[in-house]
């Protein structure tokens, strides 16, 4: 059967499955959104309490650092005390991975070839089989072997693909299929081409980001560049945006992406005009007050704020609830697309929220009563 907007159809690649936690990954899942802590892990209330505003924040995974001892004993105490599933990052000591396992992690971020012998990578694999937890193999370009930058002269594409699969073939000796891929890089070509590579290369699910992306602007744009190439062209199993911000920061654009693109819904979608001489009220700080006043909102909805008549009307037979501009103080307020009343300059903003709120509740509750029917 044909897509009614073929134009906006992405076939996602074809994938197997695995399990991070309760979070699936791969296969016909969501694409999950992931970030990770800043804070020690050894402040076990600094890290639980950074993690729970993830959780609100919608990230479905979680990953935290684990460097040394005193950070896997306390990976012990911060596990039971979260619901995301959490990601234990490994870097050069197989024990670390070992305890993390132990500790309760749902996943182990690793590379096998940095860890040592295929001994103690096979008693990874083993504390992950044991433990029912899952493996991430993160290749980097900026971290790849020394035989491979000799004999390809400097990190590309091929040298990645080849990472990888070579590190695959580790976890595959060893009968572990429960892992996923990462080839991450900071230069956005070079990751695009890596992943690519990679997804032609293997049916494995892949964790997709652009390493050291920058700051919340710059770091967004490159990754929005990068990520967006991928996933509009299915590649992408489970996504970070890896920001110099606030991890919650992270969260909320990998969201963003995905909204746009239409792979996954979470939250109000603000459609909204930049503004112009036409506006007839304060759009730019309408927008700002309205994004934070609806942050609160996890039900797939869109709004749309337009200063003027131009594109107003348009736009509003597109959304859930539109709001248009109008002369004298007094604007068009759409829901369902069509017209529906008429409001005043001075409660914009509070209308606007009072309206989703219970746009949001209906859909909520009508939602609960179709599974209710379904399980009786």
């Amino acid at each position: 059967m044909s897509a009614v907007r073929p134009y906006r159809e992405i076939i996602r690649r074809k994938s197997r499955q695995i399990h991070v936690g309760k979070v699936p990954v791969g296969g016909d899942a969501p694409i999950s959104v992931q970030s990770m802590t800043n804070t020690p892990t050894t402040d076990v209330a600094g890290t639980i309490a950074q993690i729970r505003r993830l959780e609100v924040a919608g990230a479905d995974i979680v990953r935290v650092s684990v460097p040394d001892p005193e950070s896997s004993a306390a990976l012990k105490e911060i596990v039971p005390e979260v619901t995301v599933p959490i990601v234990a990052d490994i870097h050069f000591h197989y024990k670390r991975g070992i305890e993390a396992a132990e500790a309760g992690a749902a996943c182990l971020r690793i590379n096998p070839g940095n860890i040592g012998s295929r001994d103690r990578v096979r008693e990874v694999v083993k504390a992950a089989r044991d433990h029912g937890c899952a493996i991430r193999i993160g290749v980097n370009g900026g971290s790849l072997e020394r035989e491979l930058l000799e004999r390809y002269g400097e990190p590309c594409p091929e040298a990645m693909v080849e990472s990888a699969l070579n590190h695959a073939k580790y976890l595959e000796d060893e009968d572990f299929f429960e892992f996923k891929i990462s080839v991450k890089a900071s230069d956005v070509f070079l990751a695009v081409a890596a992943y690519q590579g990679l997804a032609e290369a293997c049916d494995y699910p892949l964790h997709i980001g652009i390493t050291e992306a920058g700051g919340l602007r710059s770091g967004t744009v490159k990754s929005s560049i990068g990520l967006g190439m991928l996933l509009w062209s299915g590649i992408g199993d489970t996504v970070r945006v890896s920001l110099s911000a606030e991890p919650e920061e992270e969260v909320r654009v990998g969201f963003e992406m995905l909204k746009t693109l239409g792979l996954r819904h979470r939250g109000v979608n603000v459609i909204s005009c930049p503004s112009c001489a036409r506006q007839q009220f304060d759009v730019i700080e309408t927008v700002k007050v309205l994004e934070e006043r609806l942050a609160h909102i996890t039900t797939p909805l869109t709004v749309s704020v337009i200063g003027c008549v131009v594109n107003g009307p348009g736009e509003a037979t597109m959304t859930d609830i539109g709001f248009t501009g109008g002369g004298k103080g007094t604007h068009q307020v759409y829901i369902g697309g069509l017209p529906h009343h008429r409001l005043k300059d001075d409660s914009i903003v509070d209308h606007l929220v009072r309206l989703v709120e219970e746009k949001a509740a209906a859909v909520e509750a009508e939602k609960a009563g179709a599974e209710a029917e379904a399980a009786e």
